[in-house]
């Protein structure tokens, strides 16, 4: 590929190594115009692998190269345009961490370097450029062919890859990287490691089951004001969860608590304390005092909550008060 400027001036070796800095050689160090021919040439370069490949877009650029941590390998001829020499091809590599696929289907963690995009000239294919190009690469890397990683790569490039490399059976892997066998077997246990399975999520219970261990466990607790004292985060906790749980409103007892604490309830259970004996026959001894002793009844008069605060003296007058403001606010016209 030629270009209006003088390509021997910017590479002066036959291969030039380009990474995110556009220098090649210490000509182009520290020269602005001179970078700015060399992304001129990758530009180029990169637009025509584009439309050989048929590629939407170029994959290779300057500015791609400038962000990344990829290598170029740019092949010159400088006897070609008159002395002016011209742009032959180039090879982009670069390391990658991939998720691959063996032959037994096991998935292994692998970052190897791979190579991006590769290119010679139409008019200049066919000459051993291409050879001598991966050749170079390859002795500079210190690599064999059969370790590396392609992205998606070309008919053509397979068909090189088989005709110098004996590269022709692969692994077939889910993304577009291509591996060839034996890159698992040469490879060390450093570059290479098996990602472990996922675990295996618990059994879901379904919601009616879920229901029913709610509602078992609401059995063994008293009701208020039988159990015993806890901090009010965590009751409130607690209340909100079982509503939530069982589909009850936060607001009212449980039936079955109601119906156990009513004179025909369990008589099974044992009792905790004498107090709690104490409490229960008073209770009984009132007519309908069983459904307000939650103190959450909206229909709990004065009357009633003086009698409560008489024969059960360990309530809290902030519960009193608390239900006295809610009568009076009801009472209240609009």
């Amino acid at each position: 590929m030629e270009f209006p400027f003088d390509i021997n001036q910017l590479f002066s070796e036959r291969v030039s190594i380009l990474d995110q800095t556009l220098v090649a050689g210490r000509k182009s160090a520290g020269r602005p115009d001179l970078q700015e021919q060399i992304a001129t040439v990758i530009d180029g370069l990169g637009k025509a692998s584009a439309k050989a490949q048929q590629l939407p877009a170029p994959i290779t650029s300057a500015s791609k190269l400038q962000s990344q941590r990829h290598q170029i390998y740019l092949l010159k001829d400088g006897e070609h345009s008159g002395g002016r020499g011209v742009a032959v091809g180039f090879l982009k590599v670069g390391y990658k961490k991939l998720f691959l696929l063996d032959r037994q289907g096991a998935h292994i963690e692998a970052e190897p370097l791979c190579v991006l995009d590769f290119y010679i000239a139409e008019n200049l294919q066919r000459h051993g450029y291409g050879l001598e190009l991966f050749d170079f690469m390859l002795q500079h890397k210190n690599l064999e062919p059969v370790l590396m990683a392609y992205d998606r790569p070309s008919p053509k490039f397979l068909s090189f890859l088989a005709k110098h490399y004996c590269l022709t059976q692969s692994v077939p892997q889910v993304n577009n990287f291509v591996v060839f066998e034996g890159f698992f077997h040469n490879k060390t246990a450093a570059q290479l490691r098996k990602v472990p399975p996922k675990k295996l999520e618990g059994e879901i219970k379904p919601y009616s089951l879920m229901e029913r261990e709610v509602v078992r466990q609401e059995q063994k607790t008293l009701p208020w004001p039988f159990a015993p004292p806890q901090s009010p985060q965590r009751s409130v906790s607690s209340q909100c969860s079982h509503s939530l749980s069982v589909g009850s409103s936060p607001s009212r007892m449980p039936p079955r608590f109601a119906q156990s604490a009513s004179p025909g309830g369990n008589r099974d259970q044992s009792p905790q304390s004498p107090h709690i004996d104490r409490c229960r026959a008073r209770r009984a001894s009132q007519q309908g005092l069983a459904a307000r002793c939650s103190l959450y009844s909206r229909h709990l008069d004065s009357r009633a909550v003086g009698l409560l605060s008489r024969q059960l003296p360990g309530l809290s007058c902030f519960h009193l008060c608390l239900h006295s403001r809610r009568m009076t606010s009801a009472a209240r016209p609009p």
